[in-house]
């Protein structure tokens, strides 16, 4: 689980759809999003395709943005297995704070929690820009991030619990995943750990790999405030993806916002 890395998310290309092969509730919420506008659609955080290939495969066209190589390279290889054409989806290795395409968009997305991988309002301010400048006048933004629990923030740092258990439905292989986290208030970071034990057939540790990253808790009136003094209108704020709004027992936001 391991490989030269030039991004932090390099290291993710070989398990990230393992690990994250429960998270399916949200496919076809952006499918959806991605029908009603026809396309083409700009993926930021595409990663290795969870959600751009399910886009290509409902007759909509995707620009896939990711700053790992790793992951792009995954999602490329899934096409072509899966015989996506490959004029229908265009994966390009750039960073969400600074990338041009010379192309405008009716629909910007970034599913799971990819905008928390922006570190500082600096760098929130700048991809928002960036992905304002991309958009049609009207043009929306659709992203999702979860809602800040208080036992997140006051987990510690050096004690793993146990996440959950998965199943890797190509496999079958099974992984059980442990995480560790750390959060500093002033910068709104948490630091994570997750640990990824990949079982035997005896369901003995045939192998273990740990994977670190950071993201940058936002809470909602900050992401309110974000969206409304960079350019953009709340359209609505979700709850879940069935459309439910908003409330105060949500532990997902969806943000819909639009270009002004």
């Amino acid at each position: 689980m391991t490989s030269a890395s030039n991004t932090p998310y390099d290291p993710w290309a070989d398990v990230y759809d393992a690990v994250y092969s429960y998270v399916r509730d949200d496919i076809p919420f952006y499918v959806e999003e991605a029908l009603a506008t026809g396309g083409p659609v700009l993926e930021l955080g595409c990663g290795t395709g969870r959600v751009a290939i399910p886009i290509t495969q409902a007759g909509v066209e995707v620009v896939g943005v990711d700053y790992s190589e790793a992951m792009l390279a995954v999602a490329n290889r899934k096409a072509r297995q899966i015989g996506v054409d490959p004029a229908a989806m265009n994966l390009v290795h750039g960073d969400m704070r600074d990338f041009e395409l010379n192309q405008k968009f009716d629909l910007a997305i970034i599913p799971f929690r990819g905008f928390l991988a922006l570190l500082s309002v600096e760098d929130e301010v700048r991809a928002l820009a960036r992905i304002r400048e991309h958009l049609t006048p009207g043009g929306r933004l659709v992203f999702n991030v979860f809602v800040p629990a208080q036992d997140m923030l006051m987990q510690q740092g050096d004690t793993s619990y146990h996440l959950m258990d998965v199943t890797d439905p190509d496999t079958d292989t099974a992984y059980v995943l442990w995480q560790q986290s750390s959060y500093d208030g002033h910068s709104q970071i948490i630091s994570t750990r997750l640990t990824i034990d990949e079982l035997a057939d005896d369901m003995s540790v045939a192998r273990r790999g740990y994977l670190d990253f950071q993201l940058r808790i936002a809470h909602r009136w900050e992401l309110h405030h974000l969206l409304t003094s960079n350019g953009f209108e709340i359209v609505d704020l979700y709850g879940d993806f069935d459309r439910s709004p908003f409330d105060e027992y949500s532990n997902e936001m969806i943000w819909m916002a639009q270009r002004v």
